[in-house]
């Protein structure tokens, strides 16, 4: 796969370490990776006002000026495609993680052995944005990304596609659309089902997503959603 990858690290040494192991990634997999690196959040985002078309971003927490979760917010509210690998020495850090969708978060210091994986994980979601479903509308037929897809849910005889972009009204059982969702959605209620990748918060009775929606949880289905959550991580 061709990837092209920033490392954005105010840190010298991480940033070459970093930019060094995922260079011996690619060439272990056979992808052909461009790699920039960046000093600061700055310099990132006047570089990717001009070319959008990065794949996947390993962004450090602590930068002066703009940390990582402040540029990856700005990058989120345009691109939902982008794989972010947050870099951090503090674990108090994890919860910003659920606003922009992160992949994954890496104490330092960071080794081969924990990020190849997760670089894994990376192109696996670039893969899998490529998986969409027909939706048949009052305006026609639509296709959206799988990976848009925030939650679906039931009502009546339709049912409403919730996505990053807007929502999309069509007349099908929820059962029939579900089973042409792959294993990163999970069915959470009769009426609900929820993208793992956004959920947010979950308790007993219902679940947060990361837009701010609130999805009910069916009685005994806490363990088992959670668990599908788990396993997602």
């Amino acid at each position: 796969m061709k990837l092209k990858i920033a490392v954005c690290d105010d840190e010298g040494s991480q940033r070459d370490y970093l930019a060094e192991t995922v260079l011996a990634w690619a060439k272990k997999n056979r992808h052909m990776a461009e790699l920039l690196p960046y000093t600061n959040a700055k310099a990132f985002l006047f570089a990717y006002a001009q070319e959008k078309d990065f794949d996947i971003l390993l962004l450090d927490v602590e930068m002066p000026e703009m940390s990582g979760v402040e540029l990856a917010k700005k990058v989120r509210c345009e691109n939902q495609a982008v794989q972010i690998i947050f870099i951090t020495g503090y674990y108090e850090y994890f919860s910003d993680g659920f606003d922009v969708s992160a992949l994954h978060y890496l104490i330092k210091p960071v080794d081969a052995k924990k990020l190849w994986p997760v670089l894994d994980r990376a192109v696996a979601n670039l893969a899998y944005r490529e998986r969409a479903v027909l939706v048949s509308t009052a305006d026609g037929e639509i296709k959206i990304s799988q990976a848009d897809i925030t939650y679906v849910e039931a009502q009546n005889v339709y049912v409403i596609v919730h996505t990053v972009s807007g929502d999309y009204r069509t007349r099908i059982a929820l059962s029939k659309f579900a089973a042409q969702l792959d294993e990163t959605f999970f069915k959470v209620h009769r009426s609900f089902v929820v993208g793992l990748k956004y959920m947010k918060k979950i308790t007993r009775t219902e679940i947060t997503m990361a837009n701010g929606d609130t999805v009910p949880i069916s009685r005994g289905m806490y363990d088992a959603v959670h668990a599908a959550l788990i396993k997602y991580l």
